[in-house]
């Protein structure tokens, strides 16, 4: 069992930054990985990043390349979103999510439902 909780989020004005912070808990943290998702209101949850069980290889959707960048701390069990150059249309609810990989897994996962543990979500805040 992995319980999830988000930090970080808040209002913004376009072109700022925030970095939204998911606190594991549990001791086999570096065996899952990890997963950002967002939800705006009227909309599907979305893909928007991922990250390996031990940090070597991220994934990210098109509209956030160059822009989001998600790191985790296996120390800390801790996963970031630094999220840069924000746009209104970024604004959403966003989620932390966890898998079961094990420690050498480099596969991607893209699908809310590739993930059984889930975070309470953080609002994020756009203003043009």
């Amino acid at each position: 069992q992995v319980q999830l909780v988000e930090s970080g989020g808040g209002l913004v004005q376009a072109g700022g930054s925030l970095r939204l912070s998911c606190a594991a808990s549990g001791r086999t943290f570096s065996s899952y990985g990890m997963g950002w998702f967002r939800q705006a209101p009227g909309k599907e949850r979305e893909f928007v990043g991922s990250i390996t069980s031990s940090g070597g290889m991220t994934y990210y959707t098109d509209s956030v390349k160059g822009r989001f960048t998600i790191s985790r701390d296996n120390a800390k069990n801790t996963v970031y979103l630094q999220m840069n150059s924000l746009k209104p249309e970024d604004t959403a609810v966003y989620y932390c999510a966890a898998r079961y990989t094990g420690y050498y897994s480099r596969s991607y996962y893209g699908r809310p439902l590739d993930y059984a543990y889930w975070g309470q979500g953080t609002q994020v805040t756009v203003s043009s």
